[in-house]
């Protein structure tokens, strides 16, 4: 058994030699997934007090929590955006005092959070409005993956503003797996943004989504194509996803690809192939197995008074 054990051994160190692609020895301390997950659950703690704590939480200690909090994920994050830029620095980095720059980040980062919970009311408060199902905004934030999802992605966004390698992506990986809902950290959505249902949504890197945007499960908001490089590999960091305007509604399973423009106050339908732009206040359906697409006051009028509700 011993010598057959050994036998093992020596193959998968010799498959490390041979698939070198697949492991990371001799590097830099790459950031802690576990790290970075139980970083990202505080985090909802600290945007949501009171929702994501076993206990109940009371105004007389908020602010002994919150400094408690405060203290500890920075010091975690800390150390992981520092593993960050050793893996690979941000553009404009001083190369030679990347700690400095982990606790500048982290420090940038924590002081954005009151504006990340104030669009996050927005998405709440969207939700509930939204859904004739829901019975509180209580109700949304415990119990709706969308939201969940969406405050990840909030918080993700501003670490990938800031060139962070990998943490931003486990952070909302994590949501991914949790949710089903797919969120690049790097697409940019306005406020008031409702997700209902949500599984299998997927929203791509280079997405911008204006504010009152709805949309439902399955949704792709995707890339037609990917440009590639003389040796045949895709090009990165180039548009290549939707641009959804103000007060639009997707409907379930409806697929946008490309850099497209969805104009402000339209509708898309259910199960929809878009590869084309929207002029504002259209519709978007299916039928005879034909997307069609028709303009009319009575969906301007209609969307325009949703919008102001």
């Amino acid at each position: 058994m011993a010598k057959k054990l050994a036998e093992i051994v020596e193959n998968l160190v010799g498959s490390f030699r041979e698939h070198g692609g697949i492991n990371h020895l001799d590097g830099s301390n790459l950031p802690s997934r576990d790290a970075v997950v139980a970083v990202t659950q505080d985090l909802l703690r600290l945007v949501f007090p009171g929702f994501y704590d076993a206990e109940p939480l009371h105004s007389a200690q908020i602010h002994e929590y919150t400094a408690e909090l405060v203290a500890s994920i920075k010091r975690r994050l800390e150390k992981e955006i520092g593993k960050s830029l050793e893996y690979q620095p941000c553009p404009h980095c001083d190369r030679n005092d990347l700690a400095g720059t982990a606790a500048r980040v982290t420090h940038e980062f924590l002081a954005e959070l009151p504006a990340v919970r104030a669009v996050l009311q927005t998405d709440v408060v969207a939700a509930y409005e939204g859904d004739p199902a829901a019975i509180s905004t209580e109700e949304i934030i415990v119990a709706y993956p969308g939201i969940e999802a969406i405050a990840v992605q909030r918080m993700a966004h501003r670490l990938y503003q800031r060139h962070i390698a990998l943490i931003p992506r486990i952070m909302t990986e994590w949501a991914h797996n949790k949710t089903g809902i797919d969120i690049h950290p790097g697409a940019e959505i306005g406020p008031s943004f409702f997700i209902d249902h949500g599984t299998g949504v997927v929203i791509g890197e280079t997405t911008v989504i204006g504010k009152s945007v709805k949309i439902y499960q399955g949704v792709t908001l995707g890339a037609k194509s990917f440009l590639k490089d003389a040796q045949g590999r895709c090009v990165k960091g180039i548009k290549r996803h939707p641009n959804i305007e103000d007060n639009v509604t997707i409907y379930a399973g409806a697929t946008i690809l490309g850099d497209v423009t969805i104009g402000h106050n339209s509708i898309i339908g259910g199960n929809v192939w878009l590869l084309e732009p929207v002029p504002p206040n259209t519709v978007v359906y299916q039928e005879g197995g034909q997307t069609k697409m028709k303009t009319t006051a009575r969906v301007r009028d209609k969307m325009v008074g949703h919008a102001e509700k």
